[in-house]
């Protein structure tokens, strides 16, 4: 499975930005998605996952009620739309599967995309 991740751009506080994950080389029906992201010198931290098959989500205390995840399983794509966002928000976002339901946990994952910057200025 290769993930690809996009959608990463400079924005300013309070902007709105919608990042995408596409996977190809298998379905990923079968599979939960998360974001996670990574600031420079942090550790790689949980944003939003989401199951496979009935749309179930978690968040991040962090972002919660400012992002919304959602999935299109025919297209094989996962979208994270991220508002009101926040200069804290600046890191490298990851898209990442794994077989079964959806988990907070970096560990819990299989497979990762190769990142998305996402940079919000003052």
């Amino acid at each position: 499975v290769q993930l690809q991740a996009y959608g990463g751009g400079l924005v300013q506080a309070g902007d709105s930005l919608r990042l995408s994950c596409a996977a190809s080389g298998h379905t990923f029906v079968f599979y939960a998605v998360g974001w996670f992201h990574q600031a420079p010198g942090k550790e790689r931290e949980f944003v939003a996952t989401i199951n496979w098959n009935n749309g179930i989500s978690y968040y991040g205390e962090s972002v919660e009620g400012r992002f919304t995840i959602s999935r299109d399983n025919p297209k094989n794509t996962v979208h994270l739309q991220m508002g009101s966002l926040k200069e804290e928000d600046t890191a490298v976002y990851y898209c990442a599967l794994r077989q079964g339901g959806a988990s907070t946990r970096v560990m819990q994952y299989d497979y990762w995309g190769q990142g998305t910057l996402v940079t919000v200025s003052s």
